[in-house]
């Protein structure tokens, strides 16, 4: 028997993860076709989307699919590719800092809740 406990914030920070993981594969992705003639970089509004996830939550509704979006400002080579890996070693290093701050505000609220559970338990 499996029993699942969500509470509305282990619901924003599950969101949330799966938003720094969508921008850590976007910029994955960039840094693979650095070297492929005419690829632009994609990225994606990080707060538009994670405004998105939370009234998406409030309302109940599921995950909705990130809207991606050309990144406008890069310098293009020659070959019309704009990836700079510069900055998308420092995309790819926030994007861990996300994860890496929303798994330790879960363990926290999923902590709460067990620390709820014993006390009603008593």
């Amino acid at each position: 028997m499996s029993m699942e406990i969500e509470t509305r914030l282990s619901e924003q920070l599950a969101r949330y993860l799966d938003l720094a993981t969508s921008q850590a594969k976007l910029t994955a992705a960039n840094m693979a076709n650095i070297d492929t003639p005419g690829y632009r970089a994609v990225g994606m509004d990080f707060e538009a989307e994670m405004r998105g996830a939370m009234e998406g939550v409030d309302r109940g509704r599921a995950p909705r699919h990130v809207r991606l979006k050309a990144v406008d400002g890069l310098i293009a080579r020659p070959d019309g590719n704009n990836v700079s890996m510069d900055r998308e070693s420092l995309n790819l290093a926030e994007a861990q800092l996300k994860f890496k701050t929303g798994v330790a505000l879960l363990r926290q609220e999923y902590q709460r809740v067990l620390d709820a559970i014993h006390v009603d338990g008593k």
